[in-house]
Order: C-alpha cells, then structure tokens, then sequence
C-alpha cells in the first residue's frame, strides 16, 4: 500500500482543500503518514498569496526533495496556489517535483498519485477550469475535534490592485445553501462545538446564486438545522454588512460578537488605489453600526503598510485612525509586490525598509490598545473554550468569543480538576501577558 505524506501551508481555505483531499486518498485505499520520512509520495498544498508565502512553499519543497534524494521518496506533488500561480516554471525550476494540482483540480489527486505509481516519465499536471469548480466535497476534518473551518464560497470578484487571488482561485462563486448546512449538520455530528466560516469575501456569499447577499439567511438556516453553540464569521468586507447581517449578529445568541472586517488602509486615495470597495466613510460606518447594535463586539482588521504611493500624510492618517477607533484585533503587514498584479507596476514603490518600519510602527500602536482593551477584562468572568494543558506554565488554555483559532491571543487558566478539551468553562480574569489573559476556575 502506497504511504502518503501531506504538507498543508496557508490559510484555513487552503486546509479544507487538503482536508478533502485527504478523504479522497483514504476512500481510495492510500495510507497516510504523519512522518514524512515514512512516505512513499508527499503531497504539499501550498500558498502564494504574498513574497514570504511563496518562499515558505519552495522551503517546504526543497526539504521534501531531500527525502527523495536521501531517502525511499518516490514522488512529490505540488498542489495549491503556487501550483496553480507558476503552473509553467514549477516543472523547469524544480525538477524535483513529479505532479502538479491546481486549485480548481483537487479532486484529481488520485489521479496524480496514480500518475507518479505507475512510473510515468511524463509528468503529471491538471489544471481544471474553475467556473466548473466543485465547491463541495467530504474532508478529514484536520482540526480538534471542538472547532472546524466550513468554506460557504470559492474565489473573489473584488479585483484589489495588490490581490493575485482572482487569478489564482478565479471569480466567486457561492455553494448552495443546502449543501453548506448539510456540511454544518455533518462536522455537528463530529463534534464541533465552534462553526467558522470562510470565504475570500464572506459577505458576497448567495450574490452569484440568489441576486442578493444572503450571509445572514445562511447563519438562520445553520442554527436552525444544528445545534453548534458558537458561530464565527472570517472575512466580511465593510460595503457588504448589510443591516440584516448586523442584527442577525445583534439577535442570534449562537453568533459570537466578533467579525472579521478587512480594511487595509483609511486613506481615500490610497484605497482608490487599491481599488477597494467602499471609501473611508464606508468603513467607519462598518464599524460604528456593528458597536452601536452590538457594543461588546470584538472587530479584527488589517492593514497594509507602504502600498505604492503611501505618503508620509497617508499613513500619518492611518495611524490616527488606528488610535482613535481602538479596532480589538489589528494586524498590520508591509506592502508585498505581486506581479500579475495591477500594483506590481504602479509608480511610487517604496522601499522594503520603509514598509517594515510603519508596518512595526503600526503593531507598536496596536500594542499598547491591546494592553488597555485586556486590562478592562480583568476581574471579570468569560465563558471558555478549553483546547489543551500547557506543562510549562501549568495550566489549561483555551479562548473565549474575543479570539478565532490560530489567529488571535488565548486564555490561560488554571483548574482543581481536569478540564477535557472542547469543554466550555467559565473563567475569571486575573492577569494579562502580552496579547493573552490568565485566569482561574473558580
């Protein structure tokens, strides 16, 4: 029996590829493997959104070659947005590589590692049109069992001049209701507790289908049919929160009042320039109808620093709406240059120096509104979700709503009694540490 070996890079939409993949392989009778060093094919998915995504990818390739050098390794298949991205170099630049999937072809991994099985000299390579995409598919649900990633749509129709994703994961397209909430009922009988969905632009979900946004419909309908106790929302772009969606948060107690709202920058002209949807005063009216409706929300944001033709004004502007709207979850990123992309020609690129140092400047600021936010917790009680035991620090550690998964800051707590993970549990904050908070069980 052919061993099969996977290396899963980049965001949570990427993981659920794998995780369909990896049911694929299964169905089919191939054994995986945690340890590379036991595959007969390892099989990498990976990311090529920005410059440090793509090197992580070729790193992970290169060491995976090794294998094949030194080791049993038969094949290796790369999949995934750098497949998809350089579909025309890999093959030249990386002779290593046997097979190549693109995001539209995940469904012929068999395929591929049949291909690599039989020995072919011909190397094998599938890139399938993405409008024909089927969205949907069962997985290997990879993460713990108390929380899971459900992607509702495919691709984006936002074209932002520094974005490569349209030409990588194509135009938007939506899964049917139906089969979303039919995934939901499913990953509830696995055992998830916490439901997160996704998408390039959460918000545009049902447009393409129904002719209308129908996020918050499709919150209704998963509540209806599940009993998942916590749903979050990843993505949503501030022209798309519709008043519909800011009440169904309002109204719905199983919607954690935290929202994903990408905004990138404030400053009308550079946000022209990043052909972004919706000016300033969209995004501060984002904002203040979330907190007005539901005023202990959590917003998470980022922004890009040094985009072509950033002004030192530009940016003053951004850090001063930083300062004053005290968004909870910030993260701040230099300005990478994509080519393929509109901006990659733009005049007025700045110096990889100058964006690190207003993107640090920037997680300077957001530091120190982190450390105000935390200390207005102490004291208080917050209902969390354990996800394991720390032996350094002694103690349990889980999140409350304030924090997604793999993103954001944790809670550390300790207990007299042992707290299986997936378990919610009321907590008391006592302490701050940076980014995270520590309490007690009462």
């Amino acid at each position: 029996m052919t061993k099969i070996g996977f290396i899963s890079l980049g965001c949570p939409k990427n993981q659920i590829d794998t995780e369909v993949m990896l049911h694929e392989l299964v169905e089919n009778g191939y054994e995986l493997v945690a340890d590379e060093i036991d595959a007969d094919i390892i099989i990498v998915n990976t990311c090529a959104f920005i410059e440090s995504a793509k090197q992580e990818s070729i790193d992970n390739i290169l060491d995976v070659a090794w294998l094949k050098e030194n080791r049993n390794l038969k094949g290796i298949i790369v999949c995934g947005c750098l497949a998809e991205r350089y579909r025309n170099e890999i093959f030249d630049s990386m002779p290593e590589v046997d097979a190549l999937v693109g995001t539209g072809s995940i469904h012929k991994i068999v395929e591929a590692v049949k291909a690599i099985e039989a020995g072919d000299k011909q190397k094998y390579s599938s890139f399938d049109d993405m409008k024909v995409l089927d969205l949907g598919g069962d997985r290997v649900v990879t993460t713990p069992t108390h929380f899971a990633y459900l992607k509702i749509a495919e691709g984006c129709d936002n074209r932002c001049t520094y974005c490569a994703i349209p030409s990588i994961r194509g135009g938007f397209r939506s899964r049917t209701e139906e089969d979303i909430v039919a995934e939901a009922k499913t990953l509830e009988e696995l055992g998830v507790k916490e439901l997160i969905l996704i998408a390039q632009d959460t918000t545009r979900y049902g447009f393409d289908l129904y002719g209308e946004y129908r996020l918050a419909r499709l919150i209704r309908q998963i509540t209806k049919e599940t009993k998942i106790p916590w749903i979050r929302l990843l993505y949503c772009y501030p022209d798309k929160i519709t008043d519909e969606l800011v009440n169904e948060i309002k109204c719905n107690p199983r919607v954690v009042k935290y929202i994903d709202l990408p905004i990138q920058h404030i400053s009308d002209s550079v946000l022209r320039r990043m052909n972004r949807h919706g000016e300033s005063a969209v995004i501060k009216d984002a904002i203040s109808r979330l907190r007005r409706a539901v005023p202990d929300i959590i917003i998470r944001s980022t922004v890009i620093c040094g985009f072509p033709g950033e002004t030192q004004e530009e940016f003053n502007e951004l850090c001063e709406f930083i300062k004053e709207v005290k968004i909870e979850r910030l993260g701040a990123f230099a300005y990478s240059r994509e080519e393929g992309t509109p901006a990659y020609d733009f005049e007025g690129q700045i110096d990889g120096e100058t964006k690190q140092q207003r993107a640090d400047a920037v997680m300077k600021l957001q530091m120190f509104i982190s450390e105000e936010f935390n200390k207005t917790k102490l004291g208080k009680e917050l209902t969390v979700i354990c996800e394991g035991y720390d032996p350094v620090s002694e103690s349990y550690f889980g999140r409350s709503y304030m924090d997604a998964p793999e993103i954001d800051g944790k809670i550390f707590f300790t207990a007299d009694k042992k707290i299986p993970e997936g378990k919610f549990v009321n907590v008391k904050i006592t302490d701050i540490l940076d980014y995270d908070l520590i309490g007690e069980i009462k």
